[in-house]
């Protein structure tokens, strides 16, 4: 095989969307490998190529990486999405993984029993939390961190979406985020990463719920 990036993971969003996300803005092409069968996890398995028996896991550089921030912390080093200096990258990691926590609280609806109340809470949440960190870093500055585009940028792009996706006018009480958000989404890469017939993943269905149980055999999961 080439040295072309390689992405082993289910047919859907979860925990790979962001890091297809960021290959996509740092210019980087890469095929997926979807896991469909409980036999394709296990020879994954039997392969040592899970180091914790976990996926995301991603082919890059000769490698097999697993662990879903290593994974997204070693691309944004690579193509210099991840600041100039150590101020930089704390800012940008502290950034990145509140927004997952935020992003994790919505992965997790579609396995969810109690599906209203935990949407109810991501709402408040992200409204009360959250996008408030947002629209004070963002009062003037055209980036997050540094003046210039980093993975945190990224991320908080991808986020919003997912937060209209559930709550349409979520935005509205933002305006700096939403400003942020409208010039994000006009960057070639992601512009053209939001046409239809991108890479991305659209919300998970009740097909890509099923696969993701029966590859693990849970009958519910704490994380997609």
């Amino acid at each position: 095989m080439s040295g072309k990036v390689v992405l082993h993971y289910f047919n859907g969003r979860g925990k790979m969307e962001s890091i297809r996300w960021l290959l996509t803005v740092a210019g980087v092409e890469f095929d997926e490998v979807y896991l469909t069968t409980r036999e394709q996890y296990e020879k994954l398995l039997s392969d040592g190529a899970l180091m914790f028996q976990q996926v995301p896991m991603v082919e890059i550089d000769g490698m097999k990486l697993i662990q879903t921030k290593a994974i997204f912390k070693y691309i944004a080093d690579k193509y210099n999405l991840r600041g100039k200096d150590l101020k930089e990258r704390v800012m940008i990691d502290m950034y990145t993984e509140g927004l997952m926590d935020l992003m994790e609280m919505i992965m997790i609806l579609p396995f969810s029993q109690d599906s209203k109340s935990k949407l109810e809470n991501t709402q408040t949440k992200a409204k009360q939390r959250y996008l408030p960190v947002f629209e004070k870093a963002l009062n003037g500055p055209v980036y997050l961190v540094g003046g210039k585009l980093s993975c945190a940028d990224v991320l908080l792009v991808e986020c919003t979406l997912m937060l209209e996706e559930k709550f349409p006018a979520i935005l509205s009480e933002f305006p700096n985020v939403k400003a942020f958000q409208d010039r994000m989404t006009q960057i070639p890469s992601i512009k053209k990463f939001l046409q239809p017939g991108s890479k991305r993943k659209p919300q998970p269905d009740e097909k890509y719920v099923k696969t993701v149980m029966e590859v693990f055999k849970f009958d519910r999961l704490p994380v997609p």
